[in-house]
């Protein structure tokens, strides 16, 4: 069964961290593009990291750029989102997606409407 499950959210404080999981079942994670999205209340669901398929990688936001890495460990079949230096404008529920595959070829977005495979998120609040 092909599935997708975060973990490691929570409650923290600005400027603190946290690392994100996404433990991907049934996929050959190198054949999609991966990718983190937050959702907020009364926004739009934005795209905050994602790994380019074959080939792996790294694409931020802006607003993640400098502060967020995102990873993979083939491994475990797992996806990463370290997140450091973290703001409240970062508060939101957090979701792994995978688009694809792709037999082949360097691909990214960070638009969510490309995205397939979606996990259950995990929520994340930053405040002190």
């Amino acid at each position: 069964q092909q599935q997708l499950v975060e973990s490691g959210g929570g409650l923290v404080q600005p400027g603190g961290s946290l690392r994100l999981s996404c433990d991907a079942s049934g996929f050959t994670l190198d054949s999609y593009i991966i990718g983190w999205f937050r959702q907020t209340p009364g926004k739009e669901r934005k795209g905050v990291a994602c790994l380019s398929s074959n080939g792996g990688d790294p694409h931020y936001a802006a607003s993640a750029q400098g502060r967020f890495t995102i990873s993979r460990d083939d491994a475990k079949n797992t996806v990463y989102l370290q997140m450091n230096s973290l703001k409240p404008e970062d508060t939101g529920v957090y979701y792994c997606a995978l688009d694809g595959p792709y037999d082949g070829g360097t691909y990214f977005t960070l638009d969510d409407r490309w995205y397939d495979y979606w996990g259950q998120g995990t929520q994340v609040t930053v405040s002190s």
